[in-house]
């Protein structure tokens, strides 16, 4: 994201560069990973309000949110790890975009907080990622006060992963992506897509789809080989295109 002159509000035009960018990553059978990452001090504070406040309309709002919900989506669908690179606030939807995506590192620069309360507008879409990665009390107390936390805060409480000086940044997410990129393409977009569905499952119902998961897996050349590579105490030789 590179509007620093609006610490990367995600107004419509944000919304739809993000939107373009995924679909993008959706259609590219070569992509591995994604890092989420903005310019400027802040890292995203939410929507425009300005530009929200200009057209007092239930359909527009409708519309709004609906755009903002599927961009969201798209992050959880694409079938390749998406990393939050936070390297300063995220408030409101820029927290929820944080919470969205399926790892985040942090800079121990980096706040976090669901606002909208403060300003009379409960930050209801930025709860759905939040309470999916932050233990209920913590959301709550979040989403009722507005108030800020610290990036280790953030970490203690399983918003991000990592926490780490800011010039330590770059690095820890080089590190995420290289671990990423050593695995088969086919067993992380099963895996993340299993991880996702079964989340909303009964437990009967995720083993279920579990354990076709994985049958569906190890019947992919890549898990073939990387069986049989550990069996035979040798690195795995995996082709590109896995």
């Amino acid at each position: 994201m590179n509007r620093p002159q609006n610490f990367n509000a995600l107004s419509e035009e944000m919304l739809d560069a993000l939107q373009q960018a995924l679909d993008e990553v959706a259609k590219d059978d070569d992509a591995r990973a994604v890092v989420l990452g903005a310019a400027g001090k802040a890292f995203c504070p939410g929507h425009n309000l300005k530009e929200m406040v200009a057209t007092p309309e239930l359909a527009y709002y409708q519309r709004l949110f609906a755009q903002c919900s599927r961009m969201m989506l798209s992050i959880q669908k694409l079938p390749v790890p998406v990393i939050a690179r936070v390297q300063g606030i995220a408030t409101a939807a820029g927290c929820q975009l944080v919470a969205q995506c399926d790892l985040a590192v942090a800079s121990t620069d980096a706040r976090f907080a669901v606002s909208g309360v403060n300003f009379g507008l409960f930050c209801s879409t930025p709860s759905v990622p939040l309470l999916r990665n932050v233990p209920a009390k913590q959301a709550m107390e979040m989403l009722v006060t507005g108030d800020f936390i610290s990036a280790e805060q953030a970490l203690a409480r399983g918003l991000v992963n990592r926490a780490v000086a800011p010039q330590q940044l770059d690095a820890e997410v080089e590190q995420l992506v290289t671990s990423i990129l050593a695995k088969p393409r086919v067993a992380l977009a099963m895996g993340k897509a299993l991880f996702y569905r079964q989340r909303e499952m009964g437990t009967d119902a995720a083993y279920q789809l579990a354990g076709q998961t994985m049958a569906v897996n190890m019947m992919d050349a890549s898990a073939q080989e990387g069986v049989k590579a550990f069996t035979e105490k040798r690195e795995p030789s995996w082709k590109k295109s896995t």
